[in-house]
């Protein structure tokens, strides 16, 4: 029997009604919430990525500011510029898309982000709230994976998480979010031996590594959950996961789909981190979400 497929895209659409309600009701009370984007370059991809977290913004009635900048920027100007938007009142998320042209650091420009308004949660206050348990921006891709197995009425309690990746994006985040639901959790990385008998054992797999299909069927424990973070090409040029999911959604009881399955819900949560800026604002300009 087929597994069950996770619809990224239905999900967001359910979420994002409820989030423009909010938009509205802030709005009435005089703060209408705000995203600033700033692109560096030209990057193919991330123009995409841009120009879809703008129209997301649009859709639920926020505010969205898109800055884009020329490749040879300086890290002076950016940071110029980050400093500015931290100042301004209208916006309470800035999101700098990544990656950044080789004359700029990322660590530099994420840390001269208001953690107030680091949506994306990449800033080490973040990172370290996020570590103690402490009310914080959470990562948007790895909360928008905790957003699917509570869609599903997944309970992580007790339950085998095994997270393939330990980047600062998703994979570290995602093992601490399974950590506070009290899940046990194993993070695997290229250095990690027999790769196989560690997924075997997950009741949640979570792959993030952005390697086309690593994830056969016989990696994957009859009945486990699949969350396909990668975003790949195969050899047709179209777009692929890190998960053969042809194969393994024989073998699981969901899986989710590439595209429209994590990529939708990363953006949903960069909306629900916005609001909860904004809303931060409006009751205590003090606090941090």
């Amino acid at each position: 029997m087929s597994a069950h497929i996770i619809d990224g895209k239905q999900l967001s659409h359910t979420l994002r009604r409820d989030y423009a309600q909010r938009v509205n009701r802030l709005t009435q009370q005089g703060l209408r919430p705000g995203l600033a984007v700033v692109l560096v370059g030209q990057h193919p991809a991330s123009q995409v990525y841009v120009k879809n977290k703008v129209l997301a913004c649009e859709e639920i009635g926020m505010h969205s500011l898109l800055l884009k900048f020329e490749a040879d920027m300086s890290q002076a100007q950016l940071l110029q510029e980050i400093d500015r938007l931290n100042h301004d009142t209208s916006i309470h998320g800035i999101l700098v898309q990544l990656p950044l042209p080789a004359q700029i650091d990322p660590q530099a420009v994420i840390q001269a982000i208001s953690p107030q308004k680091d949506v994306d949660g990449f800033h080490l206050e973040s990172a370290g709230a996020l570590m103690c348990g402490a009310p914080s921006f959470w990562p948007c891709t790895p909360h928008g994976c905790l957003q699917m197995l509570d869609a599903i009425g997944f309970e992580l309690g007790g339950k085998h998480a095994v997270v393939v990746g330990r980047s600062n994006i998703v994979g570290k985040p995602m093992a601490l979010m399974l950590l506070q639901r009290n899940a046990t959790v194993t993070i695997c990385h290229s250095h990690t031996r027999d790769l196989k008998a560690q997924t075997l054992q997950a009741d949640v797999l979570v792959a993030a590594v952005g390697m086309r299909h690593l994830i056969q069927a016989d990696m994957v424990k009859p009945g486990a959950v699949v969350l396909d973070v990668g975003m790949n090409r195969d050899e047709m040029g179209k777009l692929c996961g890190d998960v053969d999911f042809d194969a393994v959604k024989e073998v699981a009881s969901y899986i989710t789909p590439v595209p429209g399955g994590v990529g939708p819900m990363t953006i949903t949560m960069l909306l629900a981190n916005t609001l909860d800026a904004a809303q931060a604002a409006l009751t205590n300009p003090n606090s941090r979400v």
